[in-house]
């Protein structure tokens, strides 16, 4: 405690006012003071007032919020390493058909089939990507990671152009790899090979193109600008709509070619209504959104 001593003369003030009842003339105030001595005067006494400090409650999300030169968003020697393994896989395949087609002289059924691979990778992608807005959390077995970092994803949907290319696919490359390359070995068919390898290629670069969807038009190679522009890949503007309210559309992120009829007929609707009946499980599209889901408005921190 700290002890200050009261004065030991209380100060009175008279004060003596000189006016000029005219405007135009100044006046003088006088004042003088005079002491009056008190006794048994206690001394003011200041006791420390402790306040207590509340932490800020930091959500899961604010521990997740990503940062310039986040290391989550760089790639490692593993994920590189992945990578290169899920490309060669695809070559592996790829090449099968086409050698494959070349010894029988065979080039439209592998061709059709192709194009076959390359149409159901986006409707897979969009159900997939569906599948885990929608359903499930961070502990859901085998994909918890995915539905953790997709829901982030809506809260800070920018942060998929920074993350670098390797840290962006090595998930996707290492699941075909162990799907495809028993397939690659094994099977010598030009007809399959030619489904396998274009349908997993598009798949495990799905996320590439995803992340070329939001990206800027000015900062896009041309190529892949014109390729979105014609369809071939999903676009800028078709997948923006994903991340607005009700944010329940334009789910595929391939080529985007499915999202029109899925959303027109309200597939993914009756879907939901199904599992709802079986299961008693609400998607997250039936709700206001969640504080996870509201995008946050990039900043230069």
């Amino acid at each position: 405690m700290y002890s200050l001593p009261q004065h030991k003369h209380t100060p009175n003030l008279h004060h003596k006012v000189c006016k000029n009842s005219s405007p135009f003339h100044p006046f003088r105030v006088c004042c003088s003071t005079t002491s009056t001595p008190k006794s048994n005067v206690k001394p003011l006494v200041i006791e420390p007032r402790f306040v207590p400090v509340v932490p800020r409650v930091i959500t899961t999300i604010d521990e997740h919020r990503p940062i310039n030169k986040d290391t989550d968003l760089q790639s490692t020697w593993s994920h590189r390493a992945w990578v290169t393994i899920g490309c060669t896989t695809l070559l592996i395949s790829l090449g099968e058909s086409i050698k494959g087609a070349m010894d029988s002289n065979m080039w439209v059924e592998p061709i059709i089939a192709s194009w076959v691979g390359y149409i159901l990778a986006d409707l897979g992608s969009g159900v997939y990507h569906w599948a885990i807005d929608n359903y499930g959390d961070g502990s859901t077995p085998v994909v918890g990671a995915q539905i953790e970092a997709f829901q982030g994803h809506h809260k800070w949907p920018w942060t998929i152009t920074r993350r670098e290319f390797a840290n962006n696919l090595h998930a996707l490359a290492r699941a075909v790899t162990f799907t495809v390359l028993p397939i690659a070995i094994f099977c010598h068919d030009p007809i399959v090979q030619g489904f396998v390898g274009v349908c997993s290629g598009c798949i495990m670069f799905s996320q590439q193109f995803h992340a070329w969807a939001h990206g800027t038009k000015s900062r896009l190679p041309p190529l892949v600008v014109a390729l979105q522009e014609t369809g071939v890949l999903v676009s800028r503007s078709q997948h923006a709509a994903h991340h607005r309210p009700p944010y329940n559309n334009n789910y595929c992120i391939v080529s985007g070619v499915w999202n029109e009829f899925l959303d027109k007929h309200k597939v993914f609707e009756a879907m939901e209504m199904v599992l709802y009946f079986k299961t008693g499980i609400r998607p997250r599209s039936w709700t206001e959104p969640a504080p996870e889901w509201i995008e946050e408005i990039e900043t230069s921190s």
